[in-house]
């Protein structure tokens, strides 16, 4: 592998959002990590029986159709006519709202958020993903409770711009 097929991985990496990648061809084995880890503590242990925690910013898109949820039916979408922004979820997995269980949400309806600002956790192969805001405004609706399977692309929140 050259260097130029080496930047056009990595450029695709970043363009998909994809943290972590492995490829291993014939003798040439490439390892790309992207982010930071950061554990993630409550009492001494790791919550929900997860290892550590890599921030992943959320796709978002404003007046998309809703994701089915586990029973099949259709979530609730926010009126599109505010103008929110929707916050998805960027991988498959378990969202739990809190940082460890007994512990109070990262974020609840009529909170306002900055940018970067944790917003839940997706676990996912035991790893906890945190999902970052991609924008500042008020929380108006969180659309999956707490231990919820949740789908790639599932609307999680919707955001009031600031």
């Amino acid at each position: 592998m050259n260097q130029k097929e080496l930047k056009e991985l990595i450029e695709f990496l970043i363009e998909k959002d994809i943290a972590e990648f492995e490829l291993e061809r014939g003798d040439v084995k490439v390892k790309v990590k992207r982010g930071h880890l950061a554990m993630v503590q409550g009492r001494g242990e790791a919550p929900y029986g997860g290892v550590s925690a890599a921030p992943a910013t959320a796709a978002v898109q404003i007046g998309s159709t809703p994701a089915p949820n586990a029973a099949g039916a259709s979530a609730v979408t926010p009126p599109q006519e505010e103008n929110l922004h929707i916050v998805k979820s960027p991988i498959v997995g378990t969202f739990y709202e809190a940082p460890s269980p007994g512990a109070p949400p990262f974020v609840k309806v009529g909170d306002v958020v900055e940018l970067g600002q944790v917003l839940c956790i997706v676990e996912a192969m035991k790893l906890l993903n945190e999902i970052e805001s991609d924008m500042a405004g008020e929380i108006v609706k969180k659309m999956a409770s707490n231990g919820q399977p949740i789908e790639y692309g599932q609307e999680l929140f919707a955001i009031r711009p600031k």
